[in-house]
């Protein structure tokens, strides 16, 4: 390894020097002389958070099993450090070799959620890289981004040369093979990877606009780009390659397990859930692959916790033989199973007495809404009846603290809406006191809380309006005094999220490419590390918003459906149609079986042993 771009001196007044360091077990090492491609994987927030990433260490592993690619680390320096490389003019370096980022042939930075935008700049101005993709030379690094953001990649498309959409596993072999041809020739190598299905060149499209600010046409510049970039996604789960080594991080992680990942997509159809939609069809691992997949990773990581990673995970078809198996294994072993993602009913209460240790952590209720009517508008699919039974049995079960979970601002959403939130936590609270007291475990304890809706391209409530900060925080402040009226108000706690940040998220999740200039003059402002409460300066965002003569209400309005969207150029498998379709049934208030209920025709062709549910049914 190379020496150090940090002294000891700066890892003594920086805090957790553990990040910047490298060397952990089964990090990748190889001779940079000796491959033909340097990649710079980068994730825009701490080390803490990007080591918790399961595409990270996937993406990590898929480069490095190439011999003729080297592929390190580099996460965004805190604050602390920023202000000293800036100070002193280091630049940005990679984890494995110490190297400036600059060197590389290509960074690719993994983007999961929309208030990283500014740290991606961070990326790229630390290492001494031009912003903009326009700016750069053969001499550059190609800078490429994946992740959920991709799915409207717009509003930060002029930092990249490409964007990969969809799913690592597929395409990036074919990518890479590329490069290596047109190595040294940027122009000739984006023109040429373009052809390459998922991936996006933004450089070769020209947008022009209306003149109320609406996307008039999105088109390519040549005969041979793409008019459409259809996303990227395995068919067959068992043909992905697990981590046969997963770096074992020397500090403690947000995410500090063996993740299980045991398939990929949904059958619920929650309107506002991208991922429920963007990740179709459902698609899962065989139980001899998780069986093999599971022990290996906890031999080879020495984890106290293995987790299952899905968005449903009671969905999955062979649960209760995995959880069977994982119970055998992991009792031995004296490991913890996480199990998020479970929907509360009997079978899941079993599985939790299984495995959860006497003391009962709390169990959480995604409700999203206060009231069945506002449920059956978002098509949760999950009744009041089912809340409270299902409470009851925790209750019985030994349970006496609950989580609820709840959006607000969602669409038709009414001040009754929002009463039944306290409504329906005070239900909850009456249930656990009509058990006798001597079979009660302490007094209950109810933690609600609200996050603000934010529509998302690809769901059926893209169209969908936002309201103001101050308008979201009048809500929650109107669900605050309702459940003060509540006879069990003293065991219900309430908080809710900044307005702030799902207002400015909202802009990102539906803008164009006009917003790129915003987010550079918030970043050259001092806007970084979004995402974090303490880190947000809304005031310097509402500075760029005026400097830039943008405004939030713009890109926060609701959408008319012949509007050209700046994210129609993609094809994500699922019809807008569809869309338009589940649209209207929100509307109205009706709801939608789940897949393995009835097929709606979605057209993402969701398949079950090979036969796709659209041609059974």
């Amino acid at each position: 390894m190379n020496k150090t771009f940090l002294s000891e001196d700066i890892l003594l007044n920086i805090e957790k020097p553990a990040r910047y360091i490298g060397n952990e077990p089964n990090m990748c090492v190889k001779n940079a002389d000796d491959v033909d491609i340097r990649i710079a994987l980068c994730f825009p927030d701490v080390y803490e958070i990007g080591m918790s990433n399961i595409g990270i260490q996937i993406i990590y592993e898929l480069f490095n099993r190439r011999e003729d690619i080297y592929c390190e680390r580099v996460f965004s320096p805190w604050h602390d450090l920023d202000a000293i490389m800036r100070e002193r003019k280091i630049p940005l370096f990679t984890l494995e070799s110490q190297s400036p980022v600059k060197e590389m042939d290509m960074i690719g930075i993994s983007m999961g959620y929309e208030m990283c935008y500014t740290n991606v700049l961070q990326i790229l101005d630390l290492s001494g890289i031009p912003l903009y993709s326009k700016d750069r030379t053969d001499a550059d690094p190609i800078v490429f981004g994946g992740g959920t953001c991709t799915y409207n990649p717009e509003p930060i498309a002029d930092f990249f040369d490409f964007l990969y959409i969809g799913e690592a596993e597929t395409k990036y072999d074919e990518v890479m093979d590329l490069y290596k041809k047109y190595k040294g020739n940027r122009s000739e190598f984006l023109r040429q990877v373009s052809h390459i299905e998922g991936i996006y060149v933004p450089s070769l499209y020209d947008v022009r606009y209306n003149e109320d600010g609406t996307v008039n046409s999105f088109t390519p510049e040549y005969e041979d780009v793409p008019g459409k970039v259809r996303r990227q996604a395995v068919v067959d789960m068992d043909s992905v390659r697990f981590i046969d080594k997963p770096i074992v991080p020397f500090i403690k992680v947000t995410q500090d397990r063996v993740v299980l990942e045991i398939m990929r997509g949904c059958i619920r159809g929650c309107r506002f859930c991208q991922a429920g939609i963007i990740y179709r069809p459902l698609r899962e691992h065989s139980i001899e692959y998780l069986k093999d997949y599971a022990v290996k990773m906890l031999e080879l990581t020495g984890s106290d916790e293995i987790s299952l990673s899905s968005l449903s995970s009671s969905d999955f078809s062979k649960i209760e033989e995995l959880l069977d198996f994982l119970i055998d294994y992991t009792s031995v072993k004296k490991v913890n199973i996480s199990l998020p993602s479970l929907r509360i009913d009997t079978f899941s209460l079993d599985v939790m007495n299984k495995v959860q240790d006497v003391k009962k952590s709390s169990l959480t209720f995604a409700s999203e809404a206060g009231t069945q009517r506002l449920r059956d508008v978002i098509n949760k699919g999950i009744t009041e009846e089912d809340i409270l039974k299902g409470s009851m049995e925790a209750f019985k079960g030994g349970w006496n603290k609950v989580k609820m979970y709840f959006m607000l601002g969602l669409p038709t959403e009414g001040p009754e809406d929002r009463d039944g939130i306290g409504d329906l936590c005070e239900k909850i609270a009456e249930n656990y006191y009509t058990i006798p007291k001597e079979e009660r475990v302490g007094k209950v304890q109810i933690s609600a809380s609200s996050s603000f809706f934010v529509p998302k391209p690809f769901t059926p409530f893209q169209w969908a309006p936002m309201y103001t900060a101050d308008e979201y925080r009048e809500m929650a402040g109107a669900v605050m005094d309702h459940i003060r009226q509540q006879l069990n108000q003293k065991c219900i706690k309430y908080a809710w999220h900044d307005p702030e940040v799902s207002v400015l998220e909202g802009v990102f999740a539906r803008g164009d490419r006009k917003l790129s200039r915003l987010i550079e003059t918030a970043y050259r402002k001092g806007c970084m590390y979004d995402a974090w409460s303490d880190s947000f300066k809304s005031e310097l965002w509402d500075e760029a918003f005026d400097e830039c003569g943008m405004s939030k209400e713009f890109y926060n309005r609701e959408r008319d459906q012949d509007e050209l969207l700046p994210w129609d150029f993609i094809d994500i498998g699922v019809t807008k149609e569809f869309l338009k379709r589940e649209w209207s049934n929100a509307l109205n208030g009706v709801t939608t079986p789940n897949c393995r209920q009835q097929c709606s025709g979605c057209g993402a062709r969701c398949y079950e042993g090979g036969v796709c549910f659209e041609s059974k049914n």
